[in-house]
């Protein structure tokens, strides 16, 4: 049987993987996705979307059942527990992806395999997180499902000052805590968090120097228990809800020496058209550099991807052509 080349391989089933996948099968290109677990990745521990346009409430779980027959009815093909190894650019310019038992060759890849939120590791954050019933990793989505309630924020970086700056626009009190006396956040941002802490109305606190080492209640959060990290005292502050900013933990191990990677993991590429130092191999969604870290724009990246690869593809006539500039400008 004659090894089977693909126009496009996907690395990843989450939105972006997703959303690549039902442009690249619409615009007929063979296209095969695969995926180490399942399809939807961290969307489908939200039990409640509201800013993804055109629902005004719908679930992960759903979101990522319409999205993957959207996909697979255009004639995108799947394979899941399909856990890549690494990758290879041969030398007529196609890649061979290695899966452990198998391989497969494409034309093209999107990289697409995600991030994982980095976890405080305490008991109690997997049980409040999955049932959606306190425990949150992105202010930007939860905020408003918090409005008047008593919240704790974890974090002391640039994402957690600003997402608890955006949370206590919404919170009745927001309670910090930081495992240092000072924060990593950029000054200005620190300032205009402090100003909030020491002006008159503001509704933020901070815990310095203190660490959360459990979340604790019956069917819900109901409080955490803190401890600080000099005293070694321990605390136990009643609240609705626990936001984590503590950074994330990009899918991208498998990618060491085959494109280029920042110190944190993330995929480098330029931007605009998401185009890695590889020819051929392109990125979208949580597993690159400036990602917003947003279901749509995710989405977004998986579409921009998903053009780029057909403009690729076109352009080279497979493989005898050099990429036009004129259609994709910038240079590495």
């Amino acid at each position: 049987m004659a090894e089977i080349i693909y126009d496009s391989i996907i690395i990843g089933a989450g939105p972006a993987g997703l959303a690549a996948a039902l442009y690249n099968s619409r615009d007929r290109l063979r296209t095969l996705v695969l995926e180490k677990f399942y399809p939807g990745g961290q969307i489908m521990n939200t039990d409640r979307i509201e800013n993804y346009p055109g629902f005004e409430r719908i679930s992960g779980t759903e979101l990522i059942d319409k999205m993957y027959s959207q996909a697979k009815n255009f004639g995108a093909e799947f394979k899941m527990g399909a856990e890549v190894k690494n990758l290879t650019k041969l030398p007529d310019g196609k890649i061979s992806i290695n899966c452990g038992k198998e391989s497969f060759t494409a034309r093209s890849v999107i990289l697409a395999s995600g991030s994982d939120y980095r976890k405080l590791g305490v008991p109690g954050e997997d049980e409040f997180r999955n049932s959606g019933a306190g425990v949150s990793y992105c202010g930007t989505c939860d905020a408003p499902f918090f409005k008047g309630k008593k919240v704790v924020a974890v974090g002391g970086g640039n994402t957690a000052v600003e997402e608890a700056l955006h949370v206590a626009k919404f919170a009745g009190e927001l309670t910090l805590v930081h495992r240092r006396q000072e924060f990593r956040a950029t000054k200005v941002l620190a300032e205009e968090l402090m100003q909030k802490v020491n002006g008159s109305g503001g509704n933020i606190k901070l815990k310095l120097d203190t660490v959360v080492v459990a979340i604790e209640g019956d069917k819900k959060v109901e409080k955490v228990r803190l401890k600080n990290v000099k005293t070694n005292k321990e605390e136990l502050l009643p609240c609705d809800g626990v936001f984590i900013f503590v950074g994330m933990v990009p899918n991208t191990s498998f990618l060491k020496g085959f494109v280029d990677l920042t110190d944190a993991g993330f995929v480098k590429c330029d931007v605009g058209f998401l185009r890695t130092k590889v020819p051929g191999v392109f990125v979208a969604g949580d597993c690159r550099t400036a990602a917003a870290m947003q279901l749509a724009t995710a989405v977004g990246d998986g579409v921009n991807a998903a053009m780029m690869t057909k403009q690729y593809l076109r352009d080279h006539d497979w493989w005898n052509k050099p990429v036009s500039d004129a259609l994709m400008p910038g240079k590495w």
